[in-house]
């Protein structure tokens, strides 16, 4: 039973050692000293190719070394393969604290007073208190919960939309086509955590601006290619959205001389709110194939139908 890991070899110099240590009944091996490709039952992977897959004729199941799958074309992945993503501590714990920054920076004018401050201007900005200021989560999973209980304890009032309908305590949920309208007009920061789909591309437009009070925020922790750019600029520059906080681009990185770079209502950074941590995540990892061993369901399977 042997285990390929190919990804980052920093991160899997340490996830060697926790299997050593921890699970010697898996046989951990690093690309490129793959061995018996025979052998291969589990592959963990930011991304693969067919002729990889290919290779691994005995292949059971795919994870993902990050939250996402949306790197991997899973059209090209045979059907008989079981595709995870990973779910563990520390992604969720960077995300609660990004999420908790970026919205606590918009809330409290930080974009304003960064812009004083570069220009020599002692320029106070009314506080307004969290129980006024309506937060809204696009994506109601692991990360989205766990956000929405962490800025709840502020006394932000909360609203998610997810695609389907779903019950998060002390949060006014909405799902659907149909709920976006009552969900964006209740919004004045919009946080969004969507998996990357077909459905969900270029979500982050001209319409869904319109329907959010004048003067929002935005903050996108999702993926660069949730956001229609053109769109998003003309909504900062008209003042429909007051500010925003990007952690990813499409591309990634941006190119020189990109507007976003020096646009004064942006606070840009660079893909770096939640990291899977080795240590944690090797652990997730092997209770998975301990896991699906035994015939039980794993942690973070992927749906081919949904795609996230």
């Amino acid at each position: 039973m042997a285990l390929l890991y190919k990804a980052d070899p920093v991160r899997g110099a340490v996830w060697k050692q926790v299997f050593t240590a921890e699970a010697p009944e898996i046989d951990f091996r690093a690309w490129p000293e793959a061995g018996k490709l025979a052998d291969i039952r589990y592959l963990a992977a930011w991304t693969v190719t067919p002729d990889l897959l290919a290779s691994l004729p005995n292949l059971e199941v795919l994870f993902s070394t990050g939250a996402g799958v949306d790197q991997l074309d899973l059209s090209q992945v045979p059907a008989h393969i079981q595709v995870v993503r990973m779910i563990e501590p520390g992604i969720i714990d960077g995300m609660v604290e990004y999420a908790s920054f970026a919205t606590l920076a918009l809330h409290r004018h930080m974009l304003h007073y960064r812009k004083a401050q570069d220009e020599g201007r002692w320029a106070p900005v009314k506080l307004v208190p969290a129980q006024a200021r309506r937060i809204g989560v696009m994506g109601l999973g692991t990360l989205g919960r766990a956000v929405l209980d962490r800025l709840g304890r502020y006394g932000f009032p909360l609203s998610g939309w997810s695609r389907s309908p779903q019950q998060v305590e002390g949060v006014t949920c909405h799902a659907g086509a149909e709920g976006m309208p009552a969900f964006l007009a209740a919004c004045d920061i919009l946080i969004c955590l969507l998996p990357l789909t077909d459905e969900t591309r270029g979500i982050l437009c001209r319409k869904t601006f319109d329907l959010l009070p004048d003067g929002a925020a935005l903050v996108n922790a999702g993926r660069g290619g949730h956001l229609v750019e053109v769109d998003f600029l003309a909504a900062l520059d008209s003042g429909k959205l007051s500010g925003a906080v990007l952690d990813v681009t499409e591309p990634e990185p941006l190119p020189p001389g990109h507007p976003f770079w020096r646009h004064p209502a942006i606070l840009l950074t660079p893909h770096i709110a939640s990291m899977t941590q080795p240590e944690s995540a090797a652990r997730v990892l092997m209770a998975n194939i301990r896991q699906h061993r035994q015939g039980l369901a794993m942690v973070g399977n992927v749906p081919r139908g949904r795609g996230y």
